[in-house]
Protein backbone atom coordinates (compact mmCIF):
# COMPACT_ATOMS: atom_id res chain seq x y z
CA UNK A 1 0.00 0.00 0.00
CA UNK A 2 1.31 3.61 -0.83
CA UNK A 3 1.44 5.80 1.93
CA UNK A 4 0.97 9.48 1.20
CA UNK A 5 3.44 11.43 2.56
CA UNK A 6 2.42 15.29 3.32
CA UNK A 7 6.44 16.65 3.31
CA UNK A 8 8.41 14.94 1.13
CA UNK A 9 10.03 17.98 -0.52
CA UNK A 10 12.97 18.34 1.94
CA UNK A 11 11.09 17.55 4.88
CA UNK A 12 9.64 20.84 4.45
CA UNK A 13 5.50 22.01 4.58
CA UNK A 14 5.94 25.12 2.74
CA UNK A 15 8.58 23.76 0.09
CA UNK A 16 6.49 20.43 -0.14
CA UNK A 17 3.17 23.43 -0.56
CA UNK A 18 5.48 24.98 -3.76
CA UNK A 19 6.40 21.86 -5.41
CA UNK A 20 2.59 20.77 -5.37
CA UNK A 21 1.40 23.56 -6.72
CA UNK A 22 3.66 23.28 -9.74
CA UNK A 23 1.25 21.30 -11.71
CA UNK A 24 -1.80 23.81 -11.81
CA UNK A 25 0.83 26.95 -12.20
CA UNK A 26 2.04 25.31 -15.23
CA UNK A 27 -1.34 24.72 -16.46
CA UNK A 28 -2.35 29.14 -15.49
CA UNK A 29 1.02 29.75 -17.22
CA UNK A 30 0.61 28.05 -20.55
CA UNK A 31 -3.06 29.21 -20.78
CA UNK A 32 -3.13 32.68 -19.33
CA UNK A 33 0.64 33.74 -20.22
CA UNK A 34 1.44 32.05 -23.04
CA UNK A 35 -2.40 31.84 -24.21
CA UNK A 36 -1.99 28.28 -25.65
CA UNK A 37 -4.87 26.05 -26.19
CA UNK A 38 -6.68 24.47 -22.68
CA UNK A 39 -5.63 20.45 -24.16
CA UNK A 40 -1.90 22.15 -24.35
CA UNK A 41 -1.81 23.72 -21.25
CA UNK A 42 -3.62 20.46 -19.42
CA UNK A 43 -1.67 18.16 -20.86
CA UNK A 44 1.89 20.26 -19.81
CA UNK A 45 -0.12 20.31 -16.23
CA UNK A 46 -0.19 16.58 -16.47
CA UNK A 47 3.55 15.45 -17.42
CA UNK A 48 4.60 17.80 -14.77
CA UNK A 49 2.14 16.52 -12.35
CA UNK A 50 3.11 13.16 -13.13
CA UNK A 51 7.10 13.77 -12.90
CA UNK A 52 6.36 15.07 -9.41
CA UNK A 53 4.23 12.65 -8.00
CA UNK A 54 6.47 9.73 -9.06
CA UNK A 55 9.63 11.23 -8.78
CA UNK A 56 8.49 13.15 -5.10
CA UNK A 57 6.14 12.00 -3.86
CA UNK A 58 7.14 8.70 -4.78
CA UNK A 59 3.87 7.42 -5.98
CA UNK A 60 4.54 3.53 -7.98
CA UNK A 61 4.20 4.45 -11.69
CA UNK A 62 1.24 1.84 -12.02
CA UNK A 63 -0.97 3.62 -9.57
CA UNK A 64 -0.54 6.61 -10.70
CA UNK A 65 -1.57 5.65 -14.70
CA UNK A 66 -4.28 3.63 -12.49
CA UNK A 67 -5.16 7.51 -11.03
CA UNK A 68 -4.72 9.05 -14.71
CA UNK A 69 -7.07 6.33 -15.93
CA UNK A 70 -9.42 7.02 -13.56
CA UNK A 71 -9.84 10.36 -13.48
CA UNK A 72 -10.67 10.01 -17.58
CA UNK A 73 -13.40 7.81 -17.47
CA UNK A 74 -14.94 9.83 -14.80
CA UNK A 75 -14.59 12.93 -17.07
CA UNK A 76 -16.14 10.65 -19.64
CA UNK A 77 -19.00 9.92 -17.53
CA UNK A 78 -20.46 11.30 -15.74
CA UNK A 79 -19.12 14.84 -16.73
CA UNK A 80 -18.68 15.08 -20.39
CA UNK A 81 -21.91 12.61 -20.96
CA UNK A 82 -23.91 15.60 -19.29
CA UNK A 83 -21.76 18.37 -21.12
CA UNK A 84 -22.74 16.65 -24.73
CA UNK A 85 -26.15 15.74 -24.26
CA UNK A 86 -26.76 19.31 -23.18
CA UNK A 87 -24.89 20.62 -26.09
CA UNK A 88 -27.24 17.93 -28.19
CA UNK A 89 -29.76 19.81 -26.69
CA UNK A 90 -28.96 23.34 -27.73
CA UNK A 91 -27.74 22.19 -31.01
CA UNK A 92 -31.22 20.60 -32.31
CA UNK A 93 -32.71 23.52 -31.17
CA UNK A 94 -30.25 25.67 -33.76
CA UNK A 95 -31.07 23.10 -36.36
CA UNK A 96 -34.89 23.20 -36.11
CA UNK A 97 -35.09 26.86 -35.73
CA UNK A 98 -35.88 27.28 -31.94
CA UNK A 99 -33.12 28.69 -30.56
CA UNK A 100 -33.70 31.15 -33.50
CA UNK A 101 -37.21 31.59 -32.17
CA UNK A 102 -35.92 32.15 -28.66
CA UNK A 103 -33.61 34.67 -30.16
CA UNK A 104 -36.82 36.14 -31.45
CA UNK A 105 -38.86 36.19 -28.33
CA UNK A 106 -36.29 38.02 -26.47
CA UNK A 107 -35.43 40.64 -29.32
CA UNK A 108 -39.51 40.84 -29.21
CA UNK A 109 -40.24 41.26 -25.91
CA UNK A 110 -36.74 42.30 -24.18
CA UNK A 111 -35.96 46.52 -24.40
CA UNK A 112 -33.57 46.90 -27.29
CA UNK A 113 -30.44 47.13 -25.11
CA UNK A 114 -27.63 44.87 -24.46
CA UNK A 115 -27.45 45.52 -21.29
CA UNK A 116 -30.87 44.37 -20.27
CA UNK A 117 -30.29 41.05 -22.57
CA UNK A 118 -27.22 40.67 -20.58
CA UNK A 119 -28.72 40.78 -17.57
CA UNK A 120 -31.87 38.65 -18.30
CA UNK A 121 -30.12 35.67 -20.21
CA UNK A 122 -26.24 35.88 -18.94
CA UNK A 123 -27.91 35.86 -15.23
CA UNK A 124 -31.05 34.71 -14.80
CA UNK A 125 -31.26 32.29 -17.99
CA UNK A 126 -27.85 30.75 -17.62
CA UNK A 127 -28.65 30.20 -13.57
CA UNK A 128 -31.35 28.35 -14.60
CA UNK A 129 -29.65 26.18 -17.29
CA UNK A 130 -26.82 25.38 -13.94
CA UNK A 131 -29.67 24.27 -12.31
CA UNK A 132 -30.41 20.88 -14.48
CA UNK A 133 -26.94 20.92 -16.34
CA UNK A 134 -23.65 22.74 -15.57
CA UNK A 135 -20.34 21.61 -16.80
CA UNK A 136 -19.69 24.49 -18.98
CA UNK A 137 -22.65 24.00 -20.60
CA UNK A 138 -24.86 26.83 -19.47
CA UNK A 139 -21.69 28.75 -20.67
CA UNK A 140 -21.62 27.64 -23.95
CA UNK A 141 -25.18 28.14 -24.52
CA UNK A 142 -25.95 31.54 -23.35
CA UNK A 143 -22.85 32.77 -24.83
CA UNK A 144 -24.05 31.53 -27.90
CA UNK A 145 -27.44 33.33 -27.73
CA UNK A 146 -25.39 36.97 -26.35
CA UNK A 147 -22.95 36.36 -29.83
CA UNK A 148 -26.26 35.84 -31.72
CA UNK A 149 -27.34 39.23 -30.36
CA UNK A 150 -24.67 41.56 -31.36
CA UNK A 151 -21.96 41.08 -28.05
CA UNK A 152 -18.35 40.37 -28.70
CA UNK A 153 -17.71 36.26 -28.23
CA UNK A 154 -14.99 37.37 -25.41
CA UNK A 155 -17.36 39.94 -23.69
CA UNK A 156 -20.18 37.10 -24.08
CA UNK A 157 -17.86 34.32 -22.38
CA UNK A 158 -15.80 36.38 -19.87
CA UNK A 159 -19.48 38.05 -18.20
CA UNK A 160 -21.06 34.76 -18.61
CA UNK A 161 -18.06 33.04 -16.52
CA UNK A 162 -18.71 35.51 -13.78
CA UNK A 163 -22.74 35.41 -13.18
CA UNK A 164 -21.90 31.84 -13.74
CA UNK A 165 -20.72 31.73 -10.06
CA UNK A 166 -23.32 31.66 -7.26
CA UNK A 167 -25.53 29.70 -8.71
CA UNK A 168 -23.04 26.48 -8.71
CA UNK A 169 -22.89 25.75 -5.29
CA UNK A 170 -26.49 24.59 -5.69
CA UNK A 171 -26.25 23.36 -9.46
CA UNK A 172 -27.35 19.50 -10.44
CA UNK A 173 -30.34 20.06 -7.86
CA UNK A 174 -27.73 20.46 -4.87
CA UNK A 175 -25.56 17.84 -5.57
CA UNK A 176 -22.51 19.65 -4.14
CA UNK A 177 -24.38 20.02 -0.95
CA UNK A 178 -25.52 16.59 -0.51
CA UNK A 179 -21.79 15.58 -1.38
CA UNK A 180 -20.57 18.22 1.09
CA UNK A 181 -22.97 16.43 3.68
CA UNK A 182 -22.03 12.73 3.21
CA UNK A 183 -18.26 13.16 3.56
CA UNK A 184 -18.18 15.48 6.54
CA UNK A 185 -21.27 13.78 8.31
CA UNK A 186 -22.99 17.37 9.26
CA UNK A 187 -26.84 17.88 8.02
CA UNK A 188 -26.97 18.31 4.06
CA UNK A 189 -29.94 21.03 4.79
CA UNK A 190 -28.12 22.89 7.65
CA UNK A 191 -25.11 23.05 5.03
CA UNK A 192 -27.09 24.27 2.59
CA UNK A 193 -29.07 26.99 4.67
CA UNK A 194 -25.26 28.11 5.59
CA UNK A 195 -24.16 28.01 1.88
CA UNK A 196 -27.43 30.21 1.00
CA UNK A 197 -26.15 32.93 3.92
CA UNK A 198 -23.05 32.90 2.23
CA UNK A 199 -23.81 33.55 -1.79
CA UNK A 200 -26.90 35.48 -0.99
CA UNK A 201 -24.88 38.71 -0.62
CA UNK A 202 -23.38 37.61 -4.09
CA UNK A 203 -26.04 36.85 -5.60
CA UNK A 204 -27.86 39.91 -5.47
CA UNK A 205 -24.33 41.89 -6.39
CA UNK A 206 -23.25 39.97 -9.18
CA UNK A 207 -25.40 41.93 -11.47
CA UNK A 208 -24.45 44.82 -10.80
CA UNK A 209 -20.57 43.98 -10.42
CA UNK A 210 -21.06 42.43 -14.10
CA UNK A 211 -22.91 45.48 -15.37
CA UNK A 212 -20.42 47.90 -13.92
CA UNK A 213 -17.61 45.96 -15.76
CA UNK A 214 -19.64 46.29 -19.14
CA UNK A 215 -20.94 49.32 -19.18
CA UNK A 216 -19.63 51.64 -16.62
CA UNK A 217 -20.86 53.45 -13.34
CA UNK A 218 -23.13 55.27 -16.02
CA UNK A 219 -24.83 52.03 -16.55
CA UNK A 220 -25.31 50.87 -13.22
CA UNK A 221 -27.32 54.18 -12.65
CA UNK A 222 -28.93 53.90 -15.49
CA UNK A 223 -29.95 49.76 -14.70
CA UNK A 224 -30.59 49.53 -10.91
CA UNK A 225 -33.91 48.71 -11.07
CA UNK A 226 -33.25 45.48 -13.27
CA UNK A 227 -30.35 45.02 -11.49
CA UNK A 228 -32.02 44.93 -8.52
CA UNK A 229 -35.07 43.19 -9.36
CA UNK A 230 -32.62 40.31 -11.03
CA UNK A 231 -30.36 40.09 -8.39
CA UNK A 232 -32.63 40.29 -4.94
CA UNK A 233 -35.54 38.36 -6.32
CA UNK A 234 -32.68 35.35 -7.46
CA UNK A 235 -31.09 36.09 -3.56
CA UNK A 236 -34.43 36.32 -1.77
CA UNK A 237 -35.56 32.97 -3.22
CA UNK A 238 -31.93 31.80 -2.05
CA UNK A 239 -32.06 32.64 0.89
CA UNK A 240 -35.47 31.22 1.49
CA UNK A 241 -35.41 27.96 -0.46
CA UNK A 242 -32.10 27.37 1.34
CA UNK A 243 -32.79 28.25 4.74
CA UNK A 244 -36.08 25.83 4.74
CA UNK A 245 -34.06 22.50 4.03
CA UNK A 246 -35.19 22.66 0.36
CA UNK A 247 -31.60 23.47 -1.19
CA UNK A 248 -32.28 20.75 -3.93
CA UNK A 249 -34.48 22.97 -5.43
CA UNK A 250 -32.57 26.35 -4.17
CA UNK A 251 -31.23 27.17 -7.28
CA UNK A 252 -34.18 26.02 -10.07
CA UNK A 253 -36.42 28.04 -7.97
CA UNK A 254 -34.30 31.01 -7.46
CA UNK A 255 -32.77 31.07 -11.52
CA UNK A 256 -37.19 30.33 -12.22
CA UNK A 257 -38.06 33.61 -9.55
CA UNK A 258 -35.18 35.89 -11.25
CA UNK A 259 -35.87 35.15 -14.82
CA UNK A 260 -40.26 35.45 -14.34
CA UNK A 261 -39.60 38.99 -12.06
CA UNK A 262 -36.95 40.20 -14.49
CA UNK A 263 -39.28 39.75 -17.25
CA UNK A 264 -43.01 41.12 -15.80
CA UNK A 265 -40.58 44.22 -14.41
CA UNK A 266 -39.81 44.70 -18.26
CA UNK A 267 -43.10 44.99 -18.80
CA UNK A 268 -43.80 48.21 -16.26
CA UNK A 269 -40.26 49.81 -16.58
CA UNK A 270 -38.17 50.11 -19.47
CA UNK A 271 -34.44 52.44 -19.28
CA UNK A 272 -34.22 55.39 -21.27
CA UNK A 273 -33.02 54.33 -25.36
CA UNK A 274 -29.44 54.59 -25.56
CA UNK A 275 -28.04 53.97 -29.14
CA UNK A 276 -24.36 52.37 -28.04
CA UNK A 277 -26.34 49.57 -26.73
CA UNK A 278 -28.98 48.94 -29.41
CA UNK A 279 -28.71 46.08 -30.96
CA UNK A 280 -29.16 46.34 -34.32
CA UNK A 281 -31.72 44.24 -35.62
CA UNK A 282 -31.30 44.61 -39.29
CA UNK A 283 -27.87 42.71 -39.15
CA UNK A 284 -29.67 40.01 -36.80
CA UNK A 285 -32.49 39.88 -39.34
CA UNK A 286 -30.24 39.23 -42.19
CA UNK A 287 -28.56 36.63 -40.24
CA UNK A 288 -31.46 34.65 -39.64
CA UNK A 289 -32.19 31.73 -42.89
CA UNK A 290 -35.88 32.77 -43.69
CA UNK A 291 -37.22 29.66 -43.81
CA UNK A 292 -37.03 29.42 -40.14
CA UNK A 293 -38.70 32.84 -39.72
CA UNK A 294 -42.10 31.25 -40.06
CA UNK A 295 -41.33 29.17 -36.09
CA UNK A 296 -44.04 31.07 -33.71
CA UNK A 297 -41.37 32.50 -31.84
CA UNK A 298 -42.78 31.44 -27.86
CA UNK A 299 -41.70 28.02 -29.37
CA UNK A 300 -38.29 29.13 -28.68
CA UNK A 301 -39.03 27.79 -24.64
CA UNK A 302 -39.94 24.27 -25.31
CA UNK A 303 -36.18 22.87 -25.19
CA UNK A 304 -35.55 24.75 -22.12
CA UNK A 305 -38.76 24.02 -20.32
CA UNK A 306 -38.20 20.43 -21.30
CA UNK A 307 -34.97 19.72 -20.19
CA UNK A 308 -35.94 21.51 -16.77
CA UNK A 309 -39.11 19.57 -15.98
CA UNK A 310 -37.69 16.22 -17.43
CA UNK A 311 -34.28 16.68 -15.12
CA UNK A 312 -36.69 17.77 -11.75
CA UNK A 313 -39.16 14.99 -12.31
CA UNK A 314 -35.91 12.47 -13.27
CA UNK A 315 -34.46 13.25 -10.01
CA UNK A 316 -38.25 12.73 -8.32
CA UNK A 317 -38.54 9.73 -9.49
CA UNK A 318 -35.01 8.67 -8.55
CA UNK A 319 -34.51 7.24 -12.32
CA UNK A 320 -30.36 7.94 -12.09
CA UNK A 321 -30.57 4.41 -9.79
CA UNK A 322 -31.91 1.98 -12.14
CA UNK A 323 -29.02 -0.05 -13.40
CA UNK A 324 -26.42 2.02 -11.04
CA UNK A 325 -23.16 -0.19 -10.70
CA UNK A 326 -20.40 0.60 -8.34
CA UNK A 327 -17.01 -0.05 -10.27
CA UNK A 328 -13.87 -1.17 -7.62
CA UNK A 329 -11.11 0.50 -9.97
CA UNK A 330 -8.74 -2.17 -10.44
CA UNK A 331 -5.31 -1.33 -9.12
CA UNK A 332 -6.07 1.56 -7.20
CA UNK A 333 -9.01 0.81 -5.04
CA UNK A 334 -7.93 0.33 -1.42
CA UNK A 335 -4.03 0.71 -2.83
CA UNK A 336 -3.44 4.35 -1.10
CA UNK A 337 -3.53 5.57 2.41
CA UNK A 338 -4.69 8.98 3.19
CA UNK A 339 -2.06 10.33 5.72
CA UNK A 340 -3.96 13.04 6.49
CA UNK A 341 -7.29 11.47 7.07
CA UNK A 342 -5.45 8.20 8.03
CA UNK A 343 -7.80 6.22 5.95
CA UNK A 344 -7.86 4.02 3.22
CA UNK A 345 -8.35 5.90 0.16
CA UNK A 346 -11.08 4.20 -2.25
CA UNK A 347 -11.73 4.35 -5.76
CA UNK A 348 -14.87 3.71 -6.96
CA UNK A 349 -16.36 4.73 -10.13
CA UNK A 350 -20.22 5.03 -9.94
CA UNK A 351 -21.30 3.76 -13.64
CA UNK A 352 -24.45 5.40 -14.09
CA UNK A 353 -26.42 4.74 -17.30
CA UNK A 354 -29.33 6.65 -16.71
CA UNK A 355 -28.13 9.73 -14.96
CA UNK A 356 -28.24 13.11 -15.36
CA UNK A 357 -26.62 13.23 -18.66
CA UNK A 358 -28.98 10.30 -20.09
CA UNK A 359 -32.26 12.57 -18.61
CA UNK A 360 -30.97 15.63 -20.80
CA UNK A 361 -30.46 13.03 -23.81
CA UNK A 362 -34.14 12.29 -23.43
CA UNK A 363 -35.25 15.95 -22.97
CA UNK A 364 -33.72 16.48 -26.48
CA UNK A 365 -35.46 14.04 -27.76
CA UNK A 366 -38.48 14.90 -26.42
CA UNK A 367 -37.98 18.65 -27.59
CA UNK A 368 -37.25 16.70 -31.07
CA UNK A 369 -40.55 15.26 -31.13
CA UNK A 370 -42.09 18.17 -29.72
CA UNK A 371 -41.16 20.51 -32.91
CA UNK A 372 -41.33 17.76 -35.12
CA UNK A 373 -37.75 17.79 -35.84
CA UNK A 374 -36.59 15.64 -38.98
CA UNK A 375 -34.08 13.04 -38.49
CA UNK A 376 -31.85 14.84 -41.03
CA UNK A 377 -31.97 18.21 -38.46
CA UNK A 378 -31.23 15.31 -35.44
CA UNK A 379 -28.31 14.28 -37.23
CA UNK A 380 -26.82 17.18 -38.08
CA UNK A 381 -27.52 18.61 -34.42
CA UNK A 382 -25.62 15.04 -33.32
CA UNK A 383 -22.62 15.84 -36.02
CA UNK A 384 -22.28 19.76 -34.74
CA UNK A 385 -22.34 18.52 -30.92
CA UNK A 386 -19.30 16.21 -32.10
CA UNK A 387 -17.58 18.58 -34.47
CA UNK A 388 -17.83 21.14 -31.53
CA UNK A 389 -17.37 18.70 -28.35
CA UNK A 390 -14.34 16.63 -29.34
CA UNK A 391 -11.34 19.01 -28.39
CA UNK A 392 -13.52 19.43 -24.84
CA UNK A 393 -13.37 16.17 -24.06
CA UNK A 394 -9.38 15.70 -24.83
CA UNK A 395 -9.15 18.61 -22.30
CA UNK A 396 -11.79 18.08 -19.94
CA UNK A 397 -10.07 14.46 -19.99
CA UNK A 398 -6.39 15.69 -19.19
CA UNK A 399 -7.46 18.34 -16.74
CA UNK A 400 -9.53 15.29 -14.47
CA UNK A 401 -6.81 13.13 -15.03
CA UNK A 402 -4.02 15.59 -13.83
CA UNK A 403 -6.95 16.25 -10.70
CA UNK A 404 -7.39 12.36 -9.77
CA UNK A 405 -3.28 11.74 -9.70
CA UNK A 406 -2.61 14.93 -7.61
CA UNK A 407 -5.17 13.44 -5.14
CA UNK A 408 -3.80 9.75 -4.94
CA UNK A 409 -0.11 10.60 -4.68
CA UNK A 410 -1.23 13.25 -2.16
CA UNK A 411 -0.46 16.34 -3.49
CA UNK A 412 -3.30 17.75 -3.31
CA UNK A 413 -3.65 16.88 0.68
CA UNK A 414 -0.11 18.18 0.90
CA UNK A 415 -1.80 21.92 -0.36
CA UNK A 416 -5.04 21.52 1.85
CA UNK A 417 -2.60 21.05 5.08
CA UNK A 418 -0.22 23.72 4.51
CA UNK A 419 -3.37 25.86 3.74
CA UNK A 420 -5.09 24.81 6.83
CA UNK A 421 -1.98 25.12 8.92
CA UNK A 422 -1.85 29.06 8.39
CA UNK A 423 -3.41 28.95 12.10
CA UNK A 424 -5.93 32.07 12.51
CA UNK A 425 -5.29 33.26 8.97
CA UNK A 426 -7.02 30.33 7.95
CA UNK A 427 -10.92 31.72 8.10
CA UNK A 428 -9.47 34.44 5.08
CA UNK A 429 -7.99 31.69 3.08
CA UNK A 430 -10.05 28.50 3.95
CA UNK A 431 -12.09 29.07 0.76
CA UNK A 432 -9.25 29.19 -1.26
CA UNK A 433 -9.29 25.28 -1.11
CA UNK A 434 -12.46 25.28 -2.64
CA UNK A 435 -11.13 27.49 -5.48
CA UNK A 436 -7.77 25.39 -6.17
CA UNK A 437 -10.28 22.12 -6.37
CA UNK A 438 -12.73 23.53 -8.22
CA UNK A 439 -9.97 25.09 -10.40
CA UNK A 440 -8.52 21.31 -11.04
CA UNK A 441 -12.11 19.72 -11.39
CA UNK A 442 -14.20 21.81 -12.47
CA UNK A 443 -16.84 20.36 -10.41
CA UNK A 444 -17.99 21.90 -6.62
CA UNK A 445 -19.08 18.50 -6.05
CA UNK A 446 -15.73 17.09 -6.37
CA UNK A 447 -13.99 19.83 -4.42
CA UNK A 448 -16.45 19.45 -1.41
CA UNK A 449 -15.58 15.76 -1.66
CA UNK A 450 -11.53 16.74 -1.52
CA UNK A 451 -11.43 19.21 1.27
CA UNK A 452 -14.89 19.10 3.00
CA UNK A 453 -12.93 16.89 5.48
CA UNK A 454 -10.53 19.07 5.81
CA UNK A 455 -12.03 22.17 6.56
CA UNK A 456 -14.21 20.39 9.70
CA UNK A 457 -10.70 19.06 10.76
CA UNK A 458 -8.94 22.54 10.44
CA UNK A 459 -11.92 24.18 12.13
CA UNK A 460 -12.17 21.71 15.11
CA UNK A 461 -8.67 22.19 15.45
CA UNK A 462 -8.50 26.08 15.85
CA UNK A 463 -12.50 26.02 17.73
CA UNK A 464 -14.08 27.28 15.35
CA UNK A 465 -17.44 26.63 13.47
CA UNK A 466 -17.02 23.67 11.29
CA UNK A 467 -20.50 23.73 9.25
CA UNK A 468 -19.29 27.15 8.38
CA UNK A 469 -16.19 26.49 7.08
CA UNK A 470 -17.06 23.37 5.24
CA UNK A 471 -19.80 25.53 3.68
CA UNK A 472 -16.77 28.01 3.07
CA UNK A 473 -15.24 25.32 0.62
CA UNK A 474 -18.32 25.14 -1.46
CA UNK A 475 -19.00 28.69 -1.47
CA UNK A 476 -15.44 29.44 -2.28
CA UNK A 477 -15.13 27.00 -4.74
CA UNK A 478 -17.89 28.59 -7.18
CA UNK A 479 -15.63 30.96 -7.53
CA UNK A 480 -13.25 29.08 -9.02
CA UNK A 481 -15.65 27.95 -11.85
CA UNK A 482 -14.66 31.08 -14.18
CA UNK A 483 -11.27 30.00 -14.43
CA UNK A 484 -11.42 26.17 -14.81
CA UNK A 485 -10.09 25.11 -17.96
CA UNK A 486 -13.04 22.50 -17.90
CA UNK A 487 -15.41 24.91 -18.12
CA UNK A 488 -13.72 27.38 -20.12
CA UNK A 489 -13.34 24.75 -22.65
CA UNK A 490 -17.26 24.10 -23.07
CA UNK A 491 -17.86 27.30 -23.11
CA UNK A 492 -15.96 28.22 -25.66
CA UNK A 493 -16.79 24.73 -27.91
CA UNK A 494 -19.74 26.95 -29.63
CA UNK A 495 -17.69 30.17 -30.55
CA UNK A 496 -14.89 31.42 -32.75
CA UNK A 497 -12.52 31.37 -29.18
CA UNK A 498 -12.08 27.74 -29.79
CA UNK A 499 -7.82 27.10 -28.86
CA UNK A 500 -7.91 30.47 -27.03
CA UNK A 501 -8.99 29.56 -24.05
CA UNK A 502 -6.15 31.34 -22.51
CA UNK A 503 -7.21 34.70 -23.53
CA UNK A 504 -10.87 34.18 -21.76
CA UNK A 505 -7.90 33.04 -18.87
CA UNK A 506 -6.81 36.02 -18.90
CA UNK A 507 -10.05 37.91 -18.49
CA UNK A 508 -11.79 36.12 -15.70
CA UNK A 509 -8.52 35.09 -13.34
CA UNK A 510 -8.37 38.63 -11.63
CA UNK A 511 -12.14 38.49 -10.87
CA UNK A 512 -11.96 35.13 -9.88
CA UNK A 513 -9.45 35.84 -7.09
CA UNK A 514 -11.17 39.13 -6.01
CA UNK A 515 -14.19 37.64 -5.73
CA UNK A 516 -12.72 34.59 -3.73
CA UNK A 517 -11.52 37.22 -1.63
CA UNK A 518 -15.08 38.77 -0.64
CA UNK A 519 -16.22 35.01 -0.16
CA UNK A 520 -13.21 34.81 2.54
CA UNK A 521 -14.03 38.24 4.20
CA UNK A 522 -17.35 37.65 4.57
CA UNK A 523 -16.83 33.95 6.12
CA UNK A 524 -14.10 36.10 8.77
CA UNK A 525 -17.40 38.45 9.36
CA UNK A 526 -19.76 35.27 9.78
CA UNK A 527 -16.95 33.53 12.44
CA UNK A 528 -15.87 36.18 14.50
CA UNK A 529 -18.31 39.33 14.30
CA UNK A 530 -21.92 37.50 13.04
CA UNK A 531 -21.32 34.08 15.04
Amino acid sequence: MFIQPLAPVGHSLLLSFVVAACPILVTLFMMGILRRPAWQSSLGGLLVGLVIAIGLWGIPPTLALASISNGIVFSLLPVMWIALCALLLFNVAVHNGRFDAFRGWIIQHVPNDRRIILIVLGFCFSAALEGVAGFGTPVAITSALLILLGFPALDALTYVLIFNSAPVAFGGLGIPVTVLGSITGLPPDVLGATIGRQLTPFACLIPFYVMALYGGWRSVRQMWPILLVAGGSFALTLLVISGAGLYSLSNVLSSSVSLVASILFLRVWRPQPDPDYAIDLSQIDAKTPTEKTTVPLWQGWIPWVTVIAVVIAWDALHVARIGALPVHWPGLDNAVFISLYKTVYAAVWKFEPLGTGTAILVAAILSALFTRTTLGQFGAAIATTIRQAWLAVVTVALTIGLAFLMNYSGMTYTLGYAVSSTGMLFPLVSVFLGWIAVFLTGSDTSGNALFGNLQVAAAHQLSLDPVLFASANSSGGVMGKMISPQNITTGVSVTSLKGQEGVVLARTFKHSLFLTFCMGVLVVIQQFVLH
